[in-house]
């Protein structure tokens, strides 16, 4: 196995899918926005209102560079933007999840820590501009992935077999 990424817009379930490939396969798994804060010592909300994007930016390509040197046979899951790296293919097989905005949102809305969710999307306090950062970057995700897995009506352990299928041979 080479390392897979999990990608997708924020609220996809990245984290939820990666803790139950985990689960099933024993693999050890890592979470770019995990090693950016503790690279930072601070939230990734913190470092976006103290610093702002760019800089959020050059710590995901510092994080892509050092993940492409150094781990292998680990899965990886990301943040929203990071598929947006250069050497992206040059860390692992990437893993496309997919969904459409409304059952996204839906998602994140009947999720039992929906408000805690919610405060840690601060983007999806203004629904418009949400839906139209998903409409850029759907595409751009379908384009940078190796596989595509839509997690439309299904449950953590159906997409983490899935994946398991398709990405970790």
């Amino acid at each position: 196995m080479t390392n897979v990424l999990l990608i997708g817009f924020m609220g996809v379930g990245k984290g939820t899918i990666s803790r139950e490939i985990v689960k099933q396969s024993g693999i050890i798994a890592l979470d770019t926005d995990d090693i950016i804060e503790s690279m930072e010592n601070r939230k990734i909300k913190k470092i976006f209102e103290e610093e702002g994007e760019v800089y959020f930016r050059a710590l995901e390509r510092r994080v892509a560079i050092w993940l492409s040197h150094s781990v292998r046979d680990t899965l990886i899951s990301t943040g929203g933007g990071f598929y947006k790296v250069p050497n992206l293919n040059f860390i692992g097989t990437v893993v496309y999840l997919y969904s459409d905005f409304d059952s996204l949102y839906e998602r994140i809305l009947n999720h039992p820590n929906a408000k805690s969710k919610l405060t840690k999307r601060p983007l999806f306090k203004e629904i418009d501009k949400a839906k139209a950062l998903f409409e850029i970057r759907a595409p751009e995700y379908e384009r940078v992935a190796d596989i595509v897995v839509d997690v439309r009506h299904k449950d953590a352990l159906q997409i983490a077999k899935e994946i398991m299928k398709k990405a970790m041979k």
